[in-house]
């Protein structure tokens, strides 16, 4: 096997504040669990991996576009895992009734953040949907629906990209797996979120981690999954 057909060694997490671990101490969140799992399943392989997190809280997928070039394609990535939605949902009052990213230009953003990422070495790409959250009432006058009914609403988008990229994508639907765990109750799911209703508890690192380590244990082989050559 020549250098040029290793897979890359690096591991990029890339999305916005539900990766960053907005609200917790750093090594409390679930990407910094997932991180040192990682970095042991390398080491009891004799693999080298670095585990990068090029999350930024506030990012839409328009964002993440602009900073791609450097943050994930300068070095690339060998495994690529990406969440993006609850900022592309939102209504901004100085938006007067669009959402900061349209439902169709979402779409398209997450198939090129997608392309971009195999085009640099993604062997796998992870896609995530978002948990609900509790923001149900109404956001500025002008908007149509609640944050909630959109967050809905762009989940349902990532599915169907993550169909239309099925030889591409894994998905993990993150928004099915709480509403299966705390059966659709408003107080369980409260308890799975801070206090603004938005982003994680630790509880709610909790449940990321236990979805998606065994998510990420499972590309980790198919990727690197045999010791490199000596």
């Amino acid at each position: 096997m020549t250098d040029s057909d290793q897979p890359n060694s690096r591991v990029v997490f890339f999305g916005d504040s539900v990766c960053v671990g907005q609200g917790i101490s750093i090594h409390r969140g679930w990407v910094t669990r997932v991180a040192s799992r990682i970095e042991e399943w390398g080491r009891e392989r004799g693999r080298d991996l670095v585990v990068v997190n090029s999350s930024i809280n506030g990012n839409t997928t328009r964002l993440a576009l602009e900073r791609m070039p450097y943050d994930v394609q300068s070095h690339g990535a060998g495994i690529l895992l990406v969440q993006f939605g609850m900022n592309d949902c939102n209504y901004w009052l100085s938006d007067r009734g669009v959402p900061r990213v349209s439902p169709g230009a979402f779409a398209a953003n997450l198939e090129e953040i997608v392309e971009r990422g195999v085009a640099f070495g993604a062997r796998a790409v992870l896609l995530n949907t978002n948990h609900p959250s509790v923001r149900a009432a109404q956001q500025p006058s002008e908007a149509k629906m609640s944050y909630e009914e959109s967050n809905r609403a762009y989940n349902q988008i990532i599915r169907d990209v993550a169909a239309r990229l099925k030889r591409t994508v894994v998905l993990t639907d993150i928004e099915r797996a709480f509403l299966d765990r705390t059966g659709g109750d408003r107080g369980s799911l409260k308890r799975m979120l801070l206090d603004d209703g938005l982003h994680l508890s630790l509880a709610g690192h909790d449940l990321y981690y236990e979805l998606l380590a065994p998510r990420i244990e499972t590309a980790l082989r198919d990727v690197y999954g045999a010791s490199p050559g000596r």
